[in-house]
């Protein structure tokens, strides 16, 4: 068993502030930090200095010595990577594609109200899709597919993921084949093997082999959120998406393998905060037991302990009613609530969190590969504003005005009235020089 676990089961304390602080902070780095600081300064070395800055950064960060002409997948290498993929995972991989798809076309609100509002695809997306500590190329799917859904062309879609240097020789400067395969399915071309703070860069600004975009969306890790905040402005972004994190309400009804094994899949991620709020003391003490018996059998066993003592809890309250106060203040990416036929009542008192998993049924995992909502959700306790990825993040949206004669003169004397009382007098005579009506060429009118 391992003992040093025994620390993240707590009742509510000074500790949870601090845990919750840390996971705000695991989300992108402070602006004054020396991290912060090296981001800006990648971001402006690709702006100036372009695809030899990001040749540059990919070997200092990546260990992969790339030429800018080397940059793009090419379309044998997108192609070789769909015919070689296991059929049966390629078949789960459409199923999953047609979830998502039928999902995002039924929440989409992007519908014209003519002489109202009119809404338009965001011409250019780029998608960040990790491949650091694991190949993610569901990532594709749940950025890509509701862009597609928006009416955003797969051949404006552009993908970078960081090149692979761990496995084995062979895969050094690649990205994973499953990937690739799935960019292929969609109909993407444009595949960037550069990843970080670089590669957001690069999206934003634009380099000699890589065109700029208007949107950048997807998970990563600090370096990757930290640069698409700074880059706001040239570039829209969807949220700060990563690192991954869980907080799961339980009861005494709940399984309490089942809840240390939902801890576990994202600490594993590495880092992954897993959170678990109760009313139980007894169902945290059973919890914390599975979680190490359980984590000593991971293959990433060591990291994912590491990064339980960093951001996990077991928290055991008075009563749920905290329980709720707490996770409504901690806002978390993920929130699993498994409390038998208590949970949809529970949930139906969340007002801050980027998902909502109901009942013990209901992992995250079914969301991050399945269900049909987007697992590029917030981070970092921004679930209080910012909002799950979906289809209606790609578009945007024009107010349509348009008066005639009659209606003008209607509304002339409250609209100048309006402009004068703010000291805008051009303002209120571009109404007072209609009331005029028309003149001739040439005319002196006041």
């Amino acid at each position: 068993m391992n003992e040093e676990l025994d620390k993240i089961l707590i009742s509510p304390s000074k500790r949870l502030v601090e845990i919750r602080s840390a996971v705000m902070r695991a989300a992108a780095f402070d602006s004054v930090s020396d991290e912060g600081k090296q981001v800006l300064n990648i971001i402006n070395k690709v702006r100036y200095e372009k695809d030899k800055a990001v040749a540059k950064f990919t070997k200092d960060y990546d260990e992969v010595d790339l030429r800018s002409d080397e940059f793009q997948i090419s379309n044998e290498d997108l192609e070789k990577a769909h015919k070689e993929i296991d059929s049966r995972l390629l078949a789960s991989l459409r199923q999953a594609i047609a979830n998502v798809r039928e999902y995002q076309k039924e929440i989409f609100t992007g519908h014209d109200i003519p002489g109202k509002i009119t809404y338009t695809p965001i011409q250019r997306v780029g998608i960040c899709v990790p491949g650091a500590s694991a190949p993610l190329p569901s990532t594709v799917i749940m950025t890509a597919v509701p862009a597609i859904v928006a009416g955003v062309k797969p051949e404006d879609i552009a993908v970078v993921s960081p090149p692979r240097y761990k496995p084995n020789p062979e895969a050094k400067g690649t990205i994973h084949p499953v990937t690739l395969a799935v960019c292929y399915e969609l109909g993407i071309y444009q595949v960037y093997r550069i990843g970080g703070a670089q590669a957001v860069a690069a999206l934003a600004f634009g380099t000699e082999t890589i065109p700029n975009v208007d949107k950048i969306v997807g998970p990563g890790n600090k370096w990757v959120q930290t640069a698409k905040k700074k880059v706001i402005g040239w570039a829209g972004i969807d949220s700060i998406a990563g690192p991954s994190e869980v907080l799961i309400i339980a009861n005494d009804t709940a399984n309490p393998a089942w809840v240390a094994a939902d801890m576990l899949s994202q600490a594993e991620h590495a880092p992954g905060s897993a959170v678990v709020f109760t009313d139980s003391k007894k169902l945290a003490e059973r919890i914390l037991s599975e979680l190490k018996s359980q984590v000593e059998k991971l293959d990433r066993s060591k990291e994912t302990i590491k990064y339980l003592k960093e951001f996990g809890l077991i928290v055991f309250f008075d009563n749920m009613d905290d329980v709720i106060r707490w996770a409504n203040n901690f806002a978390m990416e993920h929130l699993e609530i498994q409390c038998g036929d208590k949970s949809k009542e529970i949930a139906a008192r969340i007002k801050n969190a980027g998902a909502i998993f109901i009942g013990n049924y209901s992992p995250v995992a079914v969301g991050d590969y399945w269900a049909g909502p987007s697992h590029t959700l917030p981070t970092g306790l921004t679930a209080r504003f910012f909002s799950a990825l979906s289809a209606n993040d790609f578009i945007k949206s024009t107010s349509i005005i348009e008066y005639d004669k009659k209606k003008l003169a209607e509304s002339a004397d409250d609209i100048i009235r309006l402009a004068e009382a703010e000291g805008l007098d051009a303002h209120a005579k571009s109404i007072k020089i209609r009331q005029q009506g028309p003149r001739k060429a040439g005319s002196q009118q006041d």
